[in-house]
């Protein structure tokens, strides 16, 4: 007979913890949304202001300085970073660097479909973070700054140097107004709305340096670029893009909704305040970890640990001792319990990470909501752990 665990007194007050799609901002309501847009063509006056408000929001509060272009892109961060990779790799040698499934994926995408040569892989698992130090900043270099599936991070762009010969590449996407990006540092910025600031998905941002942009206007790939990679004519970078003159057509809701996100965050204070949201946000759940007797931050240097994308291990004698398969099959087990319960949704690892849970902490997420969903954790687990004894 299973023994019957008693529920916590507290339930957070909104469930939603996903790593993307995130929580809308606090206050979030359809109604709050300008629709005056909607139905007119993103090529209108109106549209075009829309997207430009965009831009210049992002600018200012990301702190994007003025020598970088801010372009919306198609395909969300996604097609952000394909952009990049297909219009800019293969004038120099570049090292990938991953330690999570997103960088493994451009990894992928550059060896086994670019198919170019001469490519170093530089790379470590879950929960580590690559030797940094043996990166060649001759060479371009493909990274993640939060690695959203791993919930390891870099913690600065001091590995990086000021007087580097190849561009830097970035997938920033679960850091973007959460962490501190270093412009200066960074050649090309992606990232897409539906992270940090919960906005809807399906569009992405591509921030270039000058350098990146002097990349585009002299080289030409050898191969051929689809219509929504394209960022140049003639030799010329197509400025419009960065003006808000999209590619295709853009979702004007889904415009509106960033433009919301991005006035929330502006009248919290900006950045700086995004991001003590999101470190008190991960403050709670890293508190409850080290107090945890069967839970750990999967990420192992405290240095390199996400405020985004938190990923815990399940460290319980009982539980480490299964199979790889039964650990996967308790942590669902978990998952399920708390989606079953209506105080926790999306929980689950990532499909390609070792067995636990992912808890987002952006700054849409309220601290109360985790602080209420701590003693959770500790039912669903002793609930699961009740079970596999009363299978035994």
């Amino acid at each position: 007979m299973i023994a019957t665990i008693s529920t916590p007194d507290m339930r957070p007050a909104n469930p939603r913890f996903s790593s993307g799609p995130c929580a809308k901002r606090p206050g979030w309501a359809p109604e709050n949304l300008d629709t005056s847009a909607l139905g007119r063509s993103h090529r209108s006056k109106p549209g075009k202001a829309k997207l430009a408000e965009a831009i210049a929001l992002t600018r200012e509060i990301l702190g994007v300085p003025a020598s970088h272009r801010i372009g919306i892109v198609p395909a969300s961060d996604t097609g952000a970073v394909e952009m990049a990779l297909w219009s800019m790799l293969g004038a120099r040698g570049v090292d990938m660097v991953a330690w999570e499934s997103f960088g493994s994926g451009w990894v992928t995408d550059v060896v086994k479909q670019l198919k170019l040569d001469d490519v170093r892989r530089i790379e470590a698992g879950y929960g580590e973070l690559p030797d940094l130090s043996t990166i060649d900043f001759s060479r371009d270099v493909v990274f993640t700054w939060n690695g959203t599936t791993s919930g390891v991070r870099v913690p600065n762009a001091d590995f990086i140097p000021a007087d580097r010969e190849g561009l830097t590449i970035c997938d920033a996407t679960s850091a973007a107004f959460a962490q501190a990006l270093d412009f200066d540092k960074l050649d090309v910025t992606t990232f897409s709305w539906q992270k940090v600031l919960g906005g809807e998905g399906g569009h992405g941002v591509l921030i270039l340096s000058p350098r990146a942009v002097e990349r585009l206007e002299s080289y030409t790939p050898a191969w051929p670029l689809p219509k929504i990679f394209r960022m140049t004519k003639g030799g010329k970078l197509i400025e419009g893009i960065f003006k808000g003159e999209t590619i295709n057509t853009p979702s004007m809701l889904c415009v509106e909704d960033y433009l919301d996100a991005l006035n929330w965050a502006k009248s919290l204070g900006g950045l700086g305040a995004l991001m003590a949201r999101a470190d008190a946000n991960f403050k709670v759940i890293q508190d409850h970890a080290d107090a945890s007797p069967w839970l750990e931050n999967l990420a192992v240097d405290p240095a390199t640990r996400s405020n985004t994308s938190v990923c815990l291990k399940i460290v319980d004698p009982a539980v480490t001792a299964l199979s790889d398969e039964d650990q996967a099959a308790f942590a669902k087990g978990m998952v399920s319990a708390l989606d079953k319960e209506g105080v926790a949704f999306d929980l689950g690892a990532y499909r390609d990470a070792p067995p636990g849970l992912r808890i987002w902490a952006g700054a849409t997420v309220e601290a109360s909501d985790l602080a209420a969903l701590m003693p959770w954790l500790d039912w669903a687990f002793e609930t699961q752990k009740a079970a596999l004894k009363a299978a035994a």
